[in-house]
């Protein structure tokens, strides 16, 4: 197959996405696919008239993951560094070369990628792509909808509010919480903006700090206990993973630099728990009006409760990822498992 492998963007996970993204370039391309890495942002500088070659360029597009930094992406670096400077989210022939593909691999994370825009631009354009629908994108990439839907649905997930910046009642009276609470971005991801707050103090400064990113925060209580995560493939959850970091918890620099956390794989839990975190995954999974493939994060605390934090509708996707692990786990590997969400999308919505 022609696939193009679409990644970067401009959401604080750049840089994540273009690692997850080029490993899939590779295998595909182990696998015998005509694939291209391309930057959905930067796009590629080609003559239109011979984009048709972009696929059979030597180095399949992967010059662009050279000197990716585990810190956060400076943006405005990046959208000065754009050769034509324009604002428009979709670079230089970005559209051109999905048509020309059987099949767009997305391999984005945040942002425009993940929020569902992407998803219904290439809806209404005619262009396959991988992982779930656009509605379902949208309503899991929102924390303040996804809650909502969860506490409608009976999903476990912990008590909490949203608060927007604007809001004149932001204090924990007002909203009616006590300390200690989690404060994150509404729609961000990778754990960026995420703040565990124990005092009035580290609240305010939090606030402070997370409006940075959005203008929408999900204020909730802090569950304290292991942390999980447990994929799901065509409506199938993965076996869960244990996610323990080497100090403090699951945030960007634990995830991203080496040796950052141990994840073990199937975890270590009960029957019991297993089955009831897998029996959550998929009922979230449904209520989010999901399709294709997805990742849950959990908590599991010292009472042996279980709540689900979020849903990760484009999760990382290099070999050594969290998805990419718990299906090696039941005998699919990392090179199977791109071609399965090839084919469970194009089963999907476009048989």
């Amino acid at each position: 197959m022609r696939i193009i492998v679409l990644a970067g963007g401009l959401s604080t996970e750049r840089d994540v996405s273009l690692t997850s993204a080029a490993g899939i370039c590779k295998t595909l391309l182990e696998k015998g696919h005509d694939a291209f890495l391309l930057d959905v942002f930067m796009g590629l500088e080609y003559d239109p008239a011979n984009l048709e070659e972009v696929f059979a360029l030597p180095d399949h597009g992967l010059g662009i993951t050279k000197n990716i930094g585990t810190t956060e992406p400076d943006l405005e670096a990046v959208k000065a560094s754009r050769p034509d400077q324009s604002d428009c989210f979709l670079g230089p022939n970005v559209i051109e070369l999905c048509k020309m593909a059987d099949i767009t691999f997305l391999g984005l994370h945040g942002g425009e990628g993940e929020n569902g825009k992407l998803q219904a631009t290439f809806d209404l354009l005619g262009i396959r792509y991988t992982g779930p629908n656009s509605l379902g994108c949208a309503l899991a990439m929102d924390k303040g909808v996804a809650k909502q839907i969860f506490m409608q649905e009976g999903v476990e997930t912990p008590g909490g509010t949203w608060l927007y910046k604007d809001d004149p009642k932001s204090s924990l009276s007002d909203l009616g919480l006590s300390l200690p609470l989690v404060v994150k971005p509404c729609s961000g991801g990778s754990s960026i903006g995420v703040y565990i707050v124990t005092t009035e103090k580290e609240y305010e400064e939090a606030l402070k700090k997370s409006f940075h990113y959005e203008n929408e925060l999900v204020i909730e209580e802090f569950i304290k206990g292991r942390e999980f995560a447990c994929g799901i493939i065509d409506g199938k959850a993965l076996p869960p993973i244990e996610i323990i970091p080497n100090s403090g918890w699951f945030d960007y620099e634990h995830k991203y630099q080496a040796d950052g956390a141990q994840e073990i794989c199937p975890a270590d839990l009960p029957d019991e728990i297993i089955e009831r975190m897998m029996d959550i995954t998929i009922r979230a999974y449904h209520a989010l009006k999901l399709d294709v493939y997805s990742r849950a994060d959990f908590i599991l605390d010292e009472k042996g409760d279980l709540y689900c934090l979020e849903v990760n509708t484009l999760p990382g996707m290099t070999a050594a990822s969290l998805l990419p692990k718990e299906a090696k786990a039941v005998g699919i590997e990392y090179g199977d498992l791109c071609e399965l969400i090839i084919q469970k999308s194009l089963e999907s919505r476009y048989k």
